[in-house]
């Protein structure tokens, strides 16, 4: 009998220990210099006003559209919040990286079942399912997920085909909203949509400024869903929040963010993916170091591996030569700077390469612009190519008005 409660013990610890260990991958990571950082401490999520939705999903199927993010405390998340209050949850819906947030970008998510709640999974990356098999399922639909503000973070594109979806069955759709991290920030090239794809959906700046509450709302104003048809949409505003607070993300939104450096680094960097260059996947920095194995006026190096969120990283194993924006610029600067296309146009004069090697089939997909690739190539500045997209931003501002719920 003593041997029996001691292996329970054994396996209850052994069991808690990995769901800490899951939890501490996923918890946002400190950066050198973020003391300096005055981050906002009183603000309310959506997901945390549990009293403002819950009489909304009363004697209702609901279907949980979240990811590892949507925590209603550090250690409580979302779905267990509403099956704990009684909250018929009859499937949750997972995006990229799935619902535990450990998939690497791209990478095929499957279906599968909560371990915690036996609910079922339904994995909406990488897996065709038709509107009409997901909708039948439910009444309302939750969607509650952390975005980083840009274009090309792909929540936003899940939480659009969603509205869509829920429009053409007729059924509500709930926005548990979050801050943007990045919401001080509304600035690059507007989407041309002959460029819509998987990473770019919207006529949006790279840089929004906005909440997914907030987008939802224009979504579905400007008649952005197919037809032109609109959803049954409420939003749960968050608390004390404005565009002007810094908000710190408890978790990781993706592997591959680890820190909020990462997070304000990443709409400038992240256009690296469609060149030749490593953005530092691999590394335990991704998107705060660049390089490539035939840069060599470069002393810094960095040899990306696999790792936790990256399994088959771009050059595994070969040394790059680059640069290392772990502590420069400053976050000030970072944020001061916006959108800045320096870093490619530095990249695209070291390259030891035929140039028109250097711009991917996909550059467009990313930048939204044909006329960016363009004016890097005739030399222009990065103050030059931002000066460009000026007036389509401010006109996008204007546009976007009627829908901010926040200052």
């Amino acid at each position: 009998m003593i041997r029996i409660t001691r292996l329970a013990v054994v396996v209850a610890l052994l069991s808690i220990y990995g769901i800490a260990s899951a939890q501490d991958n996923n918890r946002i990571e400190s950066f050198p210099g973020e003391e300096q950082i005055v981050y906002a401490t009183d603000i309310i999520t959506g997901a945390q006003s549990v009293n403002e939705y819950l009489p909304l999903l009363k004697g209702k199927r609901v279907a949980l559209l979240s990811n590892h993010t949507g925590m209603v405390t550090e250690k409580r998340h979302v779905v267990d919040t509403l099956v704990s209050s009684g909250v018929n949850v009859v499937c949750i819906m997972s995006p990229e990286h799935g619902f535990r947030g450990s998939a690497d970008a791209g990478e095929h998510v499957s279906s599968s079942v909560d371990e915690k709640t036996g609910i079922e999974i339904i994995s909406l990356y990488g897996v065709k399912h038709k509107n009409e098999d997901l909708t039948k399922r439910f009444d309302v639909m939750v969607f509650d997920l952390q975005d980083v503000g840009v274009r090309f973070y792909t929540y936003y594109i899940t939480m659009t085909k969603m509205m869509e979806a829920c429009a053409e069955a007729g059924k509500e759709f709930i926005v548990l909203d979050r801050p943007n991290p990045i919401g001080y920030l509304t600035d690059g090239p507007i989407l041309d949509m002959k460029y819509k794809s998987g990473v770019g959906y919207l006529p949006i700046p790279t840089a929004h400024g906005m909440t997914l509450g907030e987008l939802a709302l224009m979504i579905n104003g400007e008649k952005w869903l197919k037809d032109g048809i609109q959803c049954k949409l409420t939003v749960i505003k968050c608390k004390n929040y404005n565009h002007k607070k810094l908000y710190r993300l408890p978790l990781k939104p993706s592997p591959n963010l680890p820190d909020m450096r990462s997070v304000y680094l990443y709409p400038s960097t992240c256009y690296f993916e469609q060149t030749p260059l490593s953005l530092g996947r691999g590394t335990d920095k991704p998107f705060q170091v660049y390089g490539h194995p035939n840069i060599k006026d470069k002393e810094f190096t960095f040899t990306p591996v696999p790792n936790y969120g990256a399994k088959d990283p771009r050059y595994k194993n070969q040394v790059c030569y680059g640069v290392d924006l772990r502590r420069e610029p400053s976050i000030a600067q970072i944020m001061e700077d916006g959108i800045n296309f320096s870093y490619i146009i530095d990249a695209y004069k070291s390259m030891n390469l035929d140039r028109n090697y250097f711009f991917g089939s996909g550059f467009e997909l990313e930048t939204g612009q044909l006329w960016i690739r363009n004016m890097i190539k005739e030399g222009k500045s990065a103050a030059e190519i931002k000066a460009a997209w000026a007036k389509d931003v401010e006109a996008f501002k204007k546009q976007r008005e009627p829908y901010m719920l926040y200052e």
